[in-house]
């Protein structure tokens, strides 16, 4: 039994994962406790009502690299020098232009659609964390590939530990001066951390010589990535843009029945920061334990051995579904507990009762999302996913005309949660049949 597991590069990757992950996540928790301890529920809120945009410009920014270079790297299908040195130059490009586009429609995207000026700066620092971000993906996804999972998670784990050192020192002076100063300071905190993080995977990678013949841009490379980002970034940007959207037309469709600036404000911080950062802090273990499962599922699925294909995604759901119903049943017992010994609040109970029955969907769909992509199924990802974003906008749209506030969104997630569960569910079952 020891020899199997010391011979699994799967199980093992799966363990680091899990320790390193542990570890950052505990880290990265604490952190959070302090930041919404320090900015309050207003502060917070803020964030909270960024955090959509900051998540469309993230996934294109990353563009689904470490996913396709993971893929491509464990199947042995190229070089993995030649597929680095070419796709680099590709994503400074992209990222370049999301910046100018980003400073251009700062102004409309803080003032005319999320009602919030005070999100002008915000939004142009995270325009200038994109690069960065996107560099680091890249890294990762070698490692991934490699099923060498150490110097990712070591990176990680540092860079956390230097965002929480900053933070921890200088955020409470800047946020008692401006709150838009803070969520500026902690957005160039990431930069730091990224930088961080490169210079320690970088310092694991193999210590080949590059020749000259080496730097050129390799078009085969670029078109091998290309194939899986495309369709693949494609189905997480759908999902990101409906994120993207959510405040936008949830805010505008609640001032329309009259509720207040203040009230939506308020209660999307709530929500978000309070009630479902709770339910769902355990969710690391299945998003760690799904990105180790990318390149072992794609070699046995090249092989066409769909039964360890199976097998793997069984695992991983039971697992999944264990941590999230253990979780779940912990945190609605003790809500009270929780919320103030973390936030110091016991606002979001209300909306933790509701959502907490559907949050184990939350621990199921991340693992089957990865898997799709690892079957070459992300087109069909896509789709799902494309149709529960728009069943998400037309939710907001329709409960907020009910007039119950922010439940509004509260049953728009649940909604949203329960269809694209099943659609990739089914797809999985009918590609392995």
């Amino acid at each position: 039994m020891i020899n199997k597991i010391k011979n699994s590069a799967f199980i093992k990757s799966t363990l680091i994962l899990l320790l390193g992950g542990t570890l950052t996540k505990i880290l990265g928790f604490i952190l959070k406790i302090i930041i919404t301890r320090k900015i309050g529920t207003e502060g917070i809120a803020l964030y909270s009502l960024l955090s959509p945009t900051m998540s469309l410009l993230t996934v294109l920014a990353i563009f689904s690299y470490p996913t396709a270079i993971s893929k491509i790297i464990s199947e042995k299908n190229s070089s993995p020098k030649k597929l680095l040195i070419s796709i680099i130059p590709i994503s400074i490009i992209i990222n370049i232009a999301l910046i100018v586009l980003v400073i251009l429609f700062a102004p409309i995207l803080s003032n005319n659609l999320l009602k919030e000026p005070r999100l002008y700066y915000p939004i142009i620092c995270v325009a200038f964390t994109l690069p960065f971000v996107s560099i680091s993906s890249i890294i990762k996804g070698y490692f991934w590939g490699k099923q060498n999972m150490f110097p990712y998670m070591l990176s990680n784990f540092l860079e956390q530990v230097t965002r929480f050192i900053l933070i921890s020192i200088f955020i409470a002076d800047i946020a008692s001066k401006s709150l838009t100063k803070a969520i500026c300071f902690i957005l160039f905190i990431n930069i730091i951390g990224e930088i961080i993080s490169q210079l320690v995977m970088i310092k694991y990678f193999p210590k080949t010589k590059i020749n000259k013949n080496d730097i050129k841009i390799n078009k085969n490379e670029i078109k091998n990535v290309m194939q899986i980002t495309i369709p693949s970034t494609s189905s997480k940007i759908i999902g990101s843009i409906s994120y993207f959207l959510e405040p936008i037309i949830l805010t505008n469709m609640l001032l329309y029945f009259g509720y207040s600036k203040e009230y939506i404000l308020y209660e999307y911080g709530v929500l978000n920061a309070y009630a479902l950062s709770l339910l769902l802090m355990p969710q690391f273990f299945t998003q760690n334990m799904s990105s180790a499962l990318v390149p072992e599922l794609s070699k046995y699925y090249s092989q066409g051995n769909k039964e360890m294909c199976k097998k793997r995604i069984k695992q991983i759901v039971l697992v999944s579904f264990l941590i999230g119903l253990f979780s779940t049943v912990i945190i609605v017992s003790y809500p009270n507990f929780f919320l103030n010994a973390l936030f110091s609040t016991t606002e979001g109970i209300d909306y933790i009762k509701i959502i907490a029955p559907f949050t184990i969907l939350f621990y199921i769909e991340y693992p089957l999302i990865n898997a799709l992509q690892a079957l070459g199924e992300a087109k069909k990802a896509m789709y799902a996913g494309i149709i529960g974003s728009i069943i998400r906008l037309l939710s907001i749209i329709v409960f907020s005309a009910l007039k119950i506030g922010m439940y509004t969104l509260v049953l728009s997630i649940i909604t949203t949660l329960i269809y694209s569960t099943i659609s990739y569910y089914k797809i999985i079952k009918k590609v392995l049949n």
